[in-house]
């Protein structure tokens, strides 16, 4: 009976999670609808600003919705198969008793592992739920159920988790939003005051054209300081949770760990073709699960991080990650969600 209210309510979630992405798609769809026949086809007389005003304003809305859809759709990155707890070694820590020896067990599974970051209380990170020794930047969402690589938040908008997978996308969405909205508000305005002060004739188009001015002059004042707020997270090379709480590295907190200065920072997110930074394409650097540290000493000690090739994600079991510097026995291990 439990289990059924359980599976009961987990469906309702779902269903009442997408509502916010129906609010979106349904203003877009109207702004669509209000733009292009009541404003270009039944409103406009000049034919060459028609032409000009829809072609513009399609490119505008096919960017919006292609980065929107990717944002939504593009599933979270999970840590691979070496992170995870293999059958031996759940099995060797599931029948072991003593609290400190399956801290050990974990202990060792770590060495052979690209990991830097800790808790708050300086011990490794370790998900119960997911049984994953979690990579740098790496957290749990309650709401996705699932370990989610440099998770930046759970954005309801979009529902999804925005991290490593979709990082770039959603800044895409936010920025062709922003343009979405700058150019209908601009090319609106004239046909405001004309609606406003009565040269044109009152009927549906007065609405949409009023409403249409309204709508997106509020959406990009919200977008624009959402949007200000990542470029400023971009350039810093921080998630949003780490924003709020700065990871925690063996020498303790350092909100710094990752910045390595603002070109490499970009280019981690866009990656180096600057020709495809605006297209919403994956080009992230890296595979989510280690990161270049500020600390240059540090880096210099992990071999791991002076060359991304000699770490191999394949699952076949092999020992190839062993090439990280053994980390120190005393280091604890934290369950954590």
């Amino acid at each position: 009976m439990n289990m059924a209210l359980s599976r009961g309510l987990r469906c309702c979630q779902r269903v009442f999670s997408w509502i916010p992405v129906l609010i979106i798609t349904a203003v877009v769809l109207w702004s669509y609808y209000a733009y292009v026949f009541e404003l270009c086809l039944f409103t406009l007389k000049n034919p060459l600003e028609k032409v000009a005003y829809l072609l513009v304003f399609h490119v505008c809305f096919v960017m919006f919705s292609w980065t929107y859809w990717k944002s939504i759709f593009t599933p979270p990155a999970t840590p691979c198969k070496k992170f995870q707890l293999s059958y031996s070694d759940k099995q060797r820590y599931e029948m072991e008793e003593r609290p400190d020896a399956q801290k050990q067990i974990l202990v060792e599974i770590a060495k052979k592992l690209p990991i830097f970051t800790r808790a708050q209380s300086g011990a490794i990170r370790f998900c119960d739920r997911c049984q994953v020794l979690k990579p740098d930047r790496c957290h749990h969402c309650s709401v996705c159920e699932t370990c989610v690589l440099k998770m930046d938040h759970h954005c309801p908008w979009v529902n999804n988790c925005v991290g490593f997978s979709n990082y770039k996308f959603f800044l895409l969405f936010l920025s062709y939003s922003m343009l979405y909205c700058v150019f209908i508000a601009a090319t609106v305005f004239k046909y405001f005051l004309k609606f406003w002060v009565g040269e044109l004739p009152n009927g549906p188009a007065k609405f949409h054209v009023l409403f249409l001015m309204f709508v997106a002059l509020m959406f990009f004042v919200s977008l624009m300081f959402l949007f200000g707020y990542h470029c400023w997270l971009v350039a810093k090379n921080r998630s949003t949770l780490e924003a709020f709480s700065a990871p925690v590295f063996v020498g303790g907190p350092d909100r710094n760990g990752f910045n390595v200065g603002i070109r490499k920072n970009l280019q981690q997110v866009f990656g180096e073709e600057r020709r495809l930074w605006f297209i919403p394409v994956f080009t992230s650097q890296g595979n989510g699960h280690y990161f270049p540290l500020k600390n240059r000493s540090s880096e210099s000690q992990n071999p791991l991080l002076a060359n991304e090739d000699m770490w191999d994600e394949s699952d076949d079991g092999s020992e190839e990650g062993s090439l990280v510097e053994d980390q120190d026995p005393s280091v604890t291990i934290e369950m954590e969600e």
